[in-house]
């Protein structure tokens, strides 16, 4: 997107530090340098990353496990265990060493049912990163557009205030040499007065956007930038049908939510196969150099092992019917979020209608109020008119520039949050 150069300076620092301290961007290199410096979107990036790692721990069940042994026992010659859990009740000296390996064999897809689960959640987290990031984005640009549009404001109010004075000096001026009245300076005054007031509300409001703005960029101590106009966009469409289904699509919580109703079937299938048998292979084979003479100097062994479960007191019908459970609330979470997301399209393209117009309409208002103003200003230099009609002349004048000014970015800011909610802004 072409960018025009923004020729002013916004400033919560003296003229001093003006040279050292300011930081010249576009909307893109803020939206950069503040996902790059936000916790919350690296936090959620590390999440995912670590629920990517679940999936390779469960396919590791699937692949040969071994290990190496090595084991030296001193014993009565002969000595017997005759207490505890059964077990091999002779007991001899030796020293051994061996290796052990496990390969598992099938358990009817109950494995892989739960490692497509865990890829399905890893996704999901996936999805959840892509929305911070989507939000720290849209944080950046509101922030952005409220320092432009703040700093126009500011303009208008600096202009404001030397057009008053003028008017102030003028009329004090007439009132000394007994051209009008003592109430006319009063009145200008008044309006001076009220111009300064909306002045210093306008540097507040200045000094606000750019600490939130420095915020957002991760750059607390930054009291200086140099911003970088937007090109404006053209008009949002005429009905909100295609955002509807860009967010139905695109929206990153959507598919998260998605996923997890993916990870659920697969968790439900995986619980279902809890009664399934479940066959491995295990060999072992070793040397023992030193020992009992009756125990032999090398050994191996192999098998097959499979387990049926019969009974465990209802543990697996729990399971199953908690994965049941969850599976349904995440599909009416889906349903949930995706009303909320519908709401919250609408809404957000009704206000970039309104902002879009908005910005016709306050030019159209400007135009008219600064055309009563000079009439009034030539009525009351004619005597025709009271200080009254031109001060309301210069209030009317100025809501209507402010209105403008302000208006150009309050829709580049709908037009992102729109953005935003059709989950298109990154």
């Amino acid at each position: 997107m072409r960018r025009l150069r923004f020729g002013l300076v916004f400033l919560l620092a003296g003229p001093g530090v003006l040279a050292q301290n300011t930081l010249r961007l576009t909307l893109a290199e803020a939206e950069k340098l503040a996902v790059k410096n936000n916790p919350a979107l690296s936090a959620a990036q590390l999440l995912a990353r670590a629920a990517e790692q679940s999936p390779v721990e469960l396919r590791s069940n699937l692949q040969p496990s071994a290990a190496v042994n090595f084991t030296g026992v001193g014993a009565d010659s002969g000595s017997r265990l005759a207490a505890g859990s059964l077990n091999n009740p002779a007991v001899f000296s030796r020293i051994a060493g061996g290796i052990t390996v496990n390969q598992f064999i099938t358990d009817f897809g109950r494995t892989k049912a739960l490692i497509e689960s865990a890829r399905f959640r890893a996704a999901g987290e996936n999805q959840i990163a892509e929305s911070v990031d989507a939000n720290i984005v849209f944080q950046t640009d509101r922030a952005y557009f409220a320092v432009l549009r703040a700093r126009s404001v500011l303009t208008v109010a600096e202009e404001t205030v030397k057009a008053r004075q003028l008017i102030a000096d003028q009329v004090s001026e007439l009132a000394r040499n007994k051209l009008k009245s003592q109430l006319d300076v009063s009145f200008a005054q008044v309006n001076l007065s009220q111009a300064k007031l909306q002045l210093s509300a306008a540097n507040n409001d200045l000094s606000s956007a750019i600490a939130q703005l420095a915020n957002v960029l991760g750059l607390p101590a930054q009291a200086a930038f140099d911003l970088a106009d937007e090109t404006m966009p053209g008009p949002v469409d005429t009905t909100a049908d295609t955002y509807l289904q860009q967010a139905v699509l695109k929206r990153p919580e959507l598919a998260s939510l998605r996923l997890q109703v993916s990870a659920g079937e697969k968790t439900l299938q995986a619980e279902r196969d809890l009664w399934l048998p479940n066959i491995s292979a295990l060999g072992t084979m070793g040397f023992v150099p030193a020992g009992e003479a009756n125990i032999p100097g090398r050994y191996g062994a192999a098998g097959v092992n499979v387990s049926i479960p019969v009974f465990n007191g209802g543990l697996f019908k729990a399971r199953q019917t908690e994965a049941e459970l969850r599976l349904q609330s995440a599909r009416k979470s889906v349903e949930d979020l995706r009303n909320r997301v519908t709401r919250d399209v609408r809404m957000a393209w009704l206000a970039a209608m309104t902002a879009f117009e908005q910005v016709g309409l306050t030019a159209q208002l400007m135009e008219q109020s600064q055309l009563a103003l000079d009439l009034a200003g030539e009525r009351y230099k004619l005597g025709l008119s009271s200080i009254l009609e031109l001060s309301q002349a210069e209030l009317n004048y100025t809501a209507a520039r402010i209105a403008n000014a302000g208006a150009k970015f309050d829709y580049q800011t709908q037009h992102s949050y729109l953005l935003y909610q059709t989950g298109a802004l990154r």
